[in-house]
C-alpha cells in the first residue's frame, strides 16, 4: 500500500505536500547553482512564485465552496487543506512566465529552476496518481464496535450498499477534535453516505471517556487498538479521511483537518 502520509513527532505531512516540498527544494538548488555562475539570485522569485500558486489555489477553492465557510476567518484558515491544484499550477506558471519576461538576467537560472521543479513535481505526482488509481478495495482489517462486536468495513458496506467515508482519528489529536462537529452534522444530513470513525491505538475506556466529555453523537465509532487500519491504508498521521465509492473502491484521501467545504469536495468525488 502506498504511504499516504508521514508523521514526524507531533507533525504530519501528506504525500502530496512532501512532493511539492521536494520539487521546490530542487528548484531552489538548481536556481542557486546556476545563478551563482551568473551572479544573480532567483530564490526570491521562486518563493514569490510558490506564494502566488498557493494563494490562487486557495482563492479558487474558497470561491467554489463560498457558502460552506462561516465568515472570513474560516476562509483564511488553510488547515482544512482546501486548494484547487489546477488553479495553483496555472497561476504559478503565469507568474513564472511574467518573471522570465521582466528580468532577462534571471532567465537562464530561473528557467532551469522552474523546469526542474515542474518536471519533478509533474512526474512524481503523475506516478503517484497512477498508483492511487489502481484498484484498492475496502480493507478487510478486523475491527470492533464500542460494544466489542467484531466487524469490518466490507461487512458494513455490504449491509449499507452506498458510498463510505472512513475517518481515522485519536482523542489526543487536536485537528481530529475540531473536525468532529463537521462529521457529526454530515452524518445526520447525508443519508446516502455511510460514515465510519475508526479510533487508532486507544482503549475502549479512553474512547468512551472522550465521547462523553465532548458530547459527540456519532454512529459507527469503532476500535482499532493496534493501528492496523492505518498500517494497511498507509495513513501514518492523523486525522486521515478515506473516501470509498458504492463499489467499495478508494477514490480519494484527505490528510489533515476537514471543513464543511473540503468534506463536500470529497463527497462529490464518490457520488
Amino acid at each position: 500500500m502506498l504511504q499516504q502520509s508521514l508523521a514526524i513527532g507531533p507533525m504530519g505531512f501528506s504525500l502530496h505536500q512532501l512532493i511539492i516540498g521536494f520539487a521546490f527544494l530542487l528548484a531552489l538548488l538548481v536556481g542557486a547553482l546556476l545563478g551563482r555562475r551568473q551572479q544573480v539570485s532567483v530564490s526570491d522569485t521562486l518563493f514569490t512564485l510558490l506564494m502566488v500558486a498557493l494563494l490562487a489555489a486557495r482563492l479558487v477553492f474558497v470561491v467554489r465552496y463560498w457558502g460552506e465557510y462561516d465568515g472570513l476567518l474560516a476562509r483564511l484558515d488553510i488547515r482544512d487543506g482546501g486548494f484547487d491544484l489546477l488553479a495553483g499550477a496555472l497561476a504559478g506558471m503565469g507568474y513564472g512566465v511574467w518573471a522570465l519576461w521582466r528580468s532577462p538576467r534571471q532567465r537562464a537560472p530561473l528557467g532551469a529552476a522552474m523546469l526542474t521543479g515542474g518536471l519533478v513535481w509533474g512526474v512524481t505526482l503523475g506516478s503517484t496518481l497512477l498508483i492511487e488509481q489502481q484498484t484498492r478495495p475496502l480493507p478487510t482489517t478486523p475491527l470492533s464496535t464500542l460494544e466489542d462486536t467484531p466487524i469490518s468495513l466490507p461487512e458494513l458496506a455490504q449491509q449499507q450498499g452506498q458510498p463510505m467515508v472512513v475517518n481515522l482519528w485519536a482523542s489526543w489529536c487536536p485537528p481530529c477534535i475540531r473536525e468532529m462537529p463537521v462529521f457529526e452534522a454530515a452524518q445526520q444530513q447525508e443519508q446516502d453516505v455511510t460514515f465510519v470513525f475508526v479510533n487508532q491505538g486507544e482503549s475502549l475506556p479512553q474512547i468512551n471517556r472522550f465521547m462523553a466529555e465532548h458530547g459527540f453523537q456519532l454512529d459507527n465509532v469503532w476500535q482499532d487498538p493496534r493501528n492496523a487500519l492505518g498500517q494497511v491504508t498507509g495513513a501514518h498521521a492523523m486525522p486521515t479521511t478515506l473516501y470509498y465509492d458504492a463499489q467499495g473502491q478508494l477514490v480519494s484521501t484527505h490528510f489533515g483537518e476537514l471543513s464543511r467545504a473540503t468534506l463536500n469536495d470529497g463527497l462529490s468525488r464518490i457520488r
